[in-house]
């Protein structure tokens, strides 16, 4: 298998595209620190993981605490020695207008989406460099790129922010054979997507070549893709997983 004896921290991996990351990097090998905010939903994954015959560690971290985040770093280094993959999935979302938005909504969204991310990066980086070997993927969205489609303005904010994020980090990392790359989903079929109306369902899946929504596993294959070294040549680049919605 692609990732045998690497070690992968997967943030907000207790349900949804986290918890099918999480697992999808554990059948190629991986041992995975699982984070999330929920602590219960985190072990329940870590079950799964072990039923297949890999380590695996549920950790609580608020990632928008940076005291936290260096904590859950620390700990993986005491477990497993080193820290190879990084997957920032941890996310939340608000809906409504800009209008309806509070000075509250926007500081939270940014701070878990994409201070979060950062303080993930941070933490991981200096290890990543003294291996010389590390991979980052961080979890994006369609609104990211051409803004909200029915969240409030912050959510796609926080969202293009990965994205910029993570390019300026390709360049500066890619002397220490560290890859950072983005997955931008849309239409996943998460607890965000049961939100939507029927309505707004079948709209959305009537704009989709491939005729139907997306599951967690789509956007977990392609994260595995990205984080083994079948990509060594691909940094700094936007994977869309979207039934081709959009086509840029």
């Amino acid at each position: 298998m692609n990732l045998v004896d690497k070690v992968a921290i997967v943030t907000g991996a207790g349900r949804g595209i986290g918890k099918a990351i999480a697992i999808a990097l554990a059948r190629e090998g991986a041992n995975v620190i699982v984070n999330d905010i929920d602590i219960q939903t985190a072990e329940e994954v870590v079950k799964e993981i072990k039923s297949l015959g890999w380590k695996a560690l549920a950790i609580r971290v608020d990632v928008s605490d940076s005291k936290e985040v260096n904590q859950m770093v620390q700990l993986a280094l005491k477990k497993f020695k080193r820290v190879d993959i990084l997957v920032n999935n941890a996310a939340i979302i608000k809906r409504g207008s800009i209008e309806d938005l509070t000075e509250e909504d926007w500081d939270k969204v940014i701070d878990v989406n994409l201070k979060g991310a950062f303080n993930c990066m941070k933490a991981v980086v200096g290890i990543m460099k003294k291996q010389r070997y590390g991979k980052i993927v961080n979890i994006s969205s369609i609104a990211g790129k051409i803004g909200d489609l029915a969240s409030a303005p912050c959510y796609g904010a926080s969202k293009a922010g990965m994205i910029c994020l993570a390019k300026s980090l390709a360049r500066e990392l890619a002397a220490y054979n560290i890859n950072v790359n983005v997955v931008a989903p849309h239409a996943i079929k998460t607890d965000m997507s049961k939100e939507w109306s029927e309505e707004k369902r079948k709209n959305i899946v009537a704009n989709i070549p491939l005729g139907r929504m997306g599951e967690p596993e789509d956007i977990a294959e392609a994260v595995a893709f990205l984080v083994s070294d079948k990509a060594k040549f691909i940094t700094g680049e936007v994977l869309d997983v979207n039934g081709g919605y959009l086509m840029d």
